[in-house]
């Protein structure tokens, strides 16, 4: 959009062992069994590359190590956020960070708004108050931020939305920005085949001690690039969107080549990556189908037993 390079930023866990030292990390839920770590990414929503990676204990918050990836970001981009980081002193700064960095993220429906200019029915400029605990803690901030406001209104006349730096409603169209908004959910796909393929759906990390635990995280999103590294010159030679190729055999096909590659001379590594990249076109996948959106829904949980109705005498 408007030569926006796109981003996306989101938060996941992932759970460790249950080791003293690891009680560092807390525990996501009251009733939960492993100690987690949350991480939270800067990822290209084109690539699947990442940019940027913060983490440790989830005892705070996702707008917490949000924070450290403010500067990450290059200008003349544009960040999606989930609904989760709705933060004035997160977004202000994210803005502020570098020249036309923007940042567009969902509404909450408790969300306060004045609107001040109307460039459509569904599409607004509007003044949002700043919260006393943000301007307790960023005095800066002032008393209100400026926003535009999309509105989203669905079949059942539901509306829900979402707000964007991107004000002029020229430069960055309407059409252009809902486009966008959907491309959010790609941070998410890319964190179940991180977990799922790579990690081989292992329930936990496998180091037992804290510094342990960093060190894993930071080699698993290392190798995780590599692989997407790879993914993206395979698409570049032959012509295809990253998004194209498929991750589960570029990761193996890489980790076959990479195996017997290791006891050759280094000296023909440069025609092994040429050969690598030549065998990338049989991981290309057809284009995606447009299939129609549905609103997303909880599934209902399958009772394990039958239930019995109770009598009474």
């Amino acid at each position: 959009i408007a030569g926006l390079k796109l981003l996306s930023v989101d938060g996941t866990y992932f759970k460790t062992h249950n080791t003293e030292e690891n009680h560092h990390f807390g525990f996501a839920q009251s009733t939960a069994s492993f100690p987690s770590v949350l991480a939270v990414t800067l990822m290209s929503t084109r690539s699947h590359l990442l940019s940027d990676a913060a983490f440790g204990p989830v005892t705070q918050s996702e707008i917490h190590y949000a924070q450290q990836l403010v500067g990450s970001a290059p200008e003349h981009s544009l960040t999606l956020f989930d609904r989760g980081f709705m933060s004035a002193e997160l977004l202000i700064s994210w803005q502020g960070s570098g020249a036309n960095t923007h940042w567009l993220t969902p509404i909450k429906s408790k969300t306060r708004y004045r609107i001040i200019e109307s460039f459509s029915e569904y599409d607004h400029l509007v003044e949002m108050p700043v919260s006393p605990q943000a301007k307790q803690q960023a005095p800066y901030l002032g008393e209100s931020w400026q926003a535009r406001l999309i509105l989203i209104p669905s079949p059942k006349g539901d509306i829900k939305g979402f707000i964007t730096s991107c004000l002029c409603p020229n430069t960055y169209p309407v059409n252009d920005l809902l486009k966008v908004y959907w491309q959010r959910w790609e941070i998410e796909r890319s964190y179940g085949e991180l977990k799922q393929y790579q990690l081989e759906n292992k329930p936990v990390l496998r180091s037992k001690k804290k510094d342990g635990v960093y060190q894993e995280l930071w080699g698993i999103l290392t190798t995780y690039n590599i692989v997407r590294l790879e993914m993206a010159a395979m698409a570049v030679q032959h012509k295809v969107e990253p998004q194209r190729i498929s991750f589960i055999n570029a990761l193996f096909l890489i980790q076959d080549e990479f195996g017997w590659s290791d006891r050759g001379s280094p000296g023909a590594i440069p025609q092994h990556l040429k050969r690598l990249r030549e065998n990338g076109k049989r991981l290309i996948l057809p284009p995606k189908r447009k299939r129609p959106s549905y609103p997303r829904v909880v599934l209902k949980k399958t009772v394990k037993y039958p239930s019995k109705n109770a009598t009474r005498s």
